[in-house]
């Protein structure tokens, strides 16, 4: 399913003295199955525009095109849009509110009109999805359960929905490492094996890095690039100039390139440690 946003304005409390563009004049397209990272400052524009993707907001002008079909029409149902666009807002444990971990999965599909078997399985599912066991946790409280645990229920309450597009608002914020790896590495599984698009906004560059195929880069409200991770992260002094920065991998061959190394830029940590490690044993040799 396909996203076209086309010439797309917002402008918070319009005709009015507090009145504030937060989207100015944004075009672009994501294609069906992309996983894609949004990143921006604090204040750029990212959640303004994910919140458009599903109708949460309505354009100041412009629109948002699914499948060649503007939502925002009088003919469209918003509740079949955000049956086909999943957000997950930051903290989204907090939006839990069931019994148990089965009831609160079950409830979008419950109100999709499925019948009992086939809510039983896209619980299950969508467990799985999220890396955790249907037996042990379907009739527990979920405020019963870590703070990692809560949050893949959440997601699993989005994906037993089956979205064709999956929006994740800093998914892993507050979580410890081991809880981010878990759930980031999950939503790659997701994407693979559903061919779903995903649209991570995100804070942290190494997860950009690590898990997207392309970046959207935004700043006051404009998006200022978009391209392959690998490209955006070499435009340094672009990112840092709009208050961004890359992985710490891209600094560290960065400062090593200054010193006289013989290595390329990655953002691989991977491939970083393979060249440093090929040219220690070249200047050995030397």
């Amino acid at each position: 399913m396909p996203i076209k946003i086309e010439n797309l304005t917002y402008i918070y409390m319009k005709d009015t003295v507090f009145q504030q563009k937060a989207l100015d004049d944004i075009s672009i397209d994501i294609n069906d199955g992309e996983f894609i990272g949004l990143i921006g400052h604090t204040g750029s524009g990212k959640s303004t525009l994910i919140q458009h993707l599903n109708g949460l907001l309505k354009p100041t002008s412009g629109r948002i095109l699914l499948d060649d079909i503007d939502i925002n029409s009088k003919e469209v149902s918003l509740r079949s849009v955000r049956q086909k666009v999943g957000l997950v807002f930051q903290y989204p444990e907090h939006q839990l509110f069931e019994e148990t971990v089965y009831k609160d999965i079950a409830f979008g599909p419950k109100n999709l009109g499925l019948d009992d078997r086939q809510i039983e399985k896209r619980v299950k599912s969508s467990l799985e999805l999220v890396g955790l066991d249907y037996e042990e946790l379907k009739d527990i409280s979920p405020f019963d359960l870590s703070g990692g645990q809560k949050r893949r229920i959440a997601i699993a309450g989005v994906i037993a929905m089956k979205p064709k597009i999956l929006i994740l608002d800093e998914p892993t914020a507050g979580l410890d490492p081991k809880g981010r790896d878990e759930i980031l590495n999950h939503i790659k599984i997701l994407q693979k094996k559903e061919k779903i698009t995903v649209i991570l906004v995100s804070h942290s560059m190494e997860d950009i890095a690590k898990l997207v195929e392309r970046i959207i880069v935004m700043s006051k409200g404009k998006i200022i690039y978009t391209d392959t991770p690998d490209h955006v992260f070499k435009e340094i002094k672009m990112l840092e100039d709009v208050g961004l920065g890359v992985p710490q991998v891209s600094y560290l061959m960065r400062e090593l390139r200054g010193k006289g190394f013989q290595i390329e830029d990655t953002i691989s940590v991977e491939e970083a440690k393979n060249m440093i490690l090929k040219a220690l044993r070249g200047r050995k040799n030397a």
